[in-house]
């Protein structure tokens, strides 16, 4: 018998503002407006439990050596969180510069096991879409390539307690310090069961 299914958006909601530009820096850096991260309540988690993580914004990517950028989803009891739940992995970037061209990133992350310490783990995985991604063409002539999260084999991220309450947040690092930058425009994240 088919399950019933729904899907909502967590609160805050979607972001009404922008978050900070993530601009010549190697340092793993929250590209979330505050006020926009979602925080879970204690034993939100179930084993089976899906969300789904939307956001969009720009980039800017210099020539020759862009470098690669890395996307992860942190969770923890405080904020900002420090617990990597799911790392897409360094992403090779467009050798061709790239100024303000758009990005979207769609993240599953699906709870299979619960737990305090250390125990919760989500395993996850997605697409990041923007014309930055290594050998993608300009849009006139082919469009935006995608880039799949993570980008080895899919496993578990970094385990987590989930008997408490958790701050979520999305973190973006550049491997080389250089004008590249990101900014996230949109975010939120649907709860789907």
């Amino acid at each position: 018998m088919p399950k019933q299914g729904w899907a909502q958006i967590l609160e805050p909601g979607p972001s009404q503002a922008d978050g900070a530009a993530l601009t010549s820096s190697t340092t793993p850096t929250s590209i979330l407006l505050a006020a926009s991260k979602p925080q879970l309540y204690a034993g939100f988690w179930y084993i089976g439990k899906k969300i789904r993580v939307y956001a969009d914004g720009r980039i800017t990517t210099v020539v020759t050596t862009p470098g690669t950028l890395t996307l992860d989803l942190r969770l923890g009891p405080a904020d900002p969180p420090t617990i990597v739940a799911a790392n897409g992995g360094a992403m090779s970037l467009n050798i061709v510069a790239k100024t303000n061209v758009p990005w979207r990133l769609t993240w599953d992350l699906t709870c299979q096991a619960i737990g305090n310490g250390t125990i919760a783990k989500l395993m996850h995985q997605g697409t990041w879409i923007s014309e930055a991604v290594i050998g993608s063409a300009v849009p006139t002539v082919g469009g935006a390539g995608e880039h799949l999260l993570p980008n080895a084999a899919p496993a578990q991220g970094t385990g987590f307690n989930s008997t408490v309450g958790l701050f979520m947040d999305l973190f973006a690092t550049w491997s080389i310090s250089n004008a590249n930058s990101i900014l996230c425009h949109q975010f939120h994240v649907e709860e789907l069961n």
